[in-house]
């Protein structure tokens, strides 16, 4: 499913099934570049999801919910539903939950797993079938048009939505470049969320040069050492510490800052990211061992 980007999504194809209830889901992704200082971004999914849920309503209103953060804002995935119906839809509502193994505000690209999550559900409610890029340009719109993101985000909602790594114009949506990596990774995720709205774009500005050496590195396939110069680089101008990725560099093959943090992610062999683990299990906050994934958002 999904081998190719043009690939309409819909279960069932070429018939006209109806369905009032759907599903998705989305994985999150870690950083090859952050997007902040150029507008050239770089991510690859990870192992953990998003998943949504929409129920069509005749109402017209949407509404939403965050499954275990009742008090969390789900504009963002309120929005996607309303774009998908205002689009494909009728003169529906809908109810959307989501659920997610990934915190908002740590630099996984929760936000575009959900949003990739929502369009999908709701397409699957309504049993319509449009290509993967359509449904990402959907989500990205939705981030933009509630101000959840400052880059446009479509490094990582194209990560998740796609899979594997990918290099991509966060101002134009261009895709740059794509591949895939047969990483395991190793995620430290402190207590504290750093949403990527609220990051000092200024200071970011001032890496140019440096962000614009990791796109160089990312477009080469070079994506490890592109993310260890993103990570030195972005602790500086967002002020997070650089001791974790002092810790991991003997062991791994590439570390960066996640995002605009609060995470950090590591790449390389199960074995030496457990060297790492130990270290990084001194610091507050937990830490994971996932995969990359290279099969992107699915329905159902």
């Amino acid at each position: 499913m999904f081998s190719d980007p043009s690939t309409a999504i819909g279960k069932f194809a070429g018939t006209r099934r109806r369905y009032m209830n759907g599903t998705a889901s989305a994985p999150a992704a870690g950083t090859i570049l952050n997007a902040l200082a150029t507008g050239t971004g770089g991510a690859f999914a990870i192992g953990h999801e998003t998943t949504a849920t929409v129920e069509l309503t005749t109402d017209g209103d949407v509404t939403g919910e965050i499954v275990d953060a009742p008090a969390a804002d789900t504009g963002l995935v309120e929005r996607c539903v309303e774009l998908v119906i205002e689009n494909y839809g009728d003169e529906q509502g809908g109810r959307v939950t989501t659920e997610s193994d990934v915190p908002m505000g740590a630099g996984l690209k929760s936000s575009s797993a959900a949003a990739n999550a929502a369009v999908l559900a709701t397409l699957d409610a309504l049993d319509r079938h449009i290509s993967r890029e359509d449904a990402l340009e959907i989500g990205i719109r939705a981030a933009r048009d509630i101000g959840v993101t400052i880059t446009g985000c479509a490094a990582g909602a194209r990560a998740s939505m796609f899979g594997g790594v990918v290099v991509a114009d966060n101002t134009t949506n261009e895709l740059l470049g794509r591949g895939d990596a047969a990483w395991d990774v190793l995620v430290w995720m402190p207590p504290e969320p750093a949403f990527s709205a609220d990051a000092n774009g200024e200071r970011c500005e001032r890496i140019a040069p440096m962000a614009d050496l990791a796109a160089d590195l990312a477009l080469d396939g070079v994506y490890e050492r592109a993310m260890t110069v993103n990570g030195f680089a972005f602790c500086a101008a967002l002020d997070f510490p650089t001791d974790p990725l002092l810790d991991a560099l003997p062991h791994v093959d590439g570390v960066s800052l996640s995002g605009s943090g609060s995470s950090y992610a590591a790449v390389g062999k199960a074995d030496e990211l457990r060297k790492v683990q130990n270290a990084w299990d001194d610091y507050e906050g937990n830490t994971w061992l996932t995969r990359t994934r290279t099969d992107g958002a699915r329905m159902g």
